[in-house]
């Protein structure tokens, strides 16, 4: 590893020994993949969380999100949170809660790519009360700028 690099601690669990680290599947990608440890069945309209089987813990300064395959979402697999902030004083196992969109049911397989996460930068920062000043044309949020 270069020296500077940032590294994130990663400890797999006792009854998973053999579950992938979160890997780049290419030199360009921006994210980590994240693999099921285990099979998991997801329903329409239900939330499951699949285990990763690994508990991970951000350098100092930093925290991990993680965020949805695009490529399970053309196939109905939707994650529920995303992204999903894991802060740097969590110590439990990561999991990815997803959830199907379409009639049915959609399986997952041990080893399929279910999310991916990267490191975040936390920057120091406070809220203070004050006066937020209207931009002109920026009313109403959800689509106010167009289609």
């Amino acid at each position: 590893m270069p020296a500077g690099v940032p590294t994130i601690i990663v400890e797999r669990l006792p009854e998973f020994p053999n579950v992938p680290l979160p890997h780049r599947a290419t030199p360009g990608a921006a994210c980590f993949d994240l693999y099921a440890a285990e099979d998991a069945t997801l329903n329409r309209a239900t939330v499951t969380r699949v285990r990763t089987g690994l508990r991970m813990r951000a350098p100092p300064g930093t925290f991990l999100e993680v965020r949805p395959r695009s490529g399970l979402s053309t196939r109905g697999v939707m994650m529920a949170n995303a992204p999903g902030t894991i802060d740097a004083d969590y110590a439990g196992e990561v999991q990815v809660p997803l959830t199907y969109l379409f009639e049915g049911s959609y399986e997952v397989r041990a080893g399929d790519r279910i999310g991916q996460i990267r490191l975040v930068a936390e920057l120091p920062s406070e809220f203070a009360p004050g006066t937020v000043q209207a931009v002109a044309g920026r009313n109403g949020g959800f689509g106010s700028t167009g289609r």
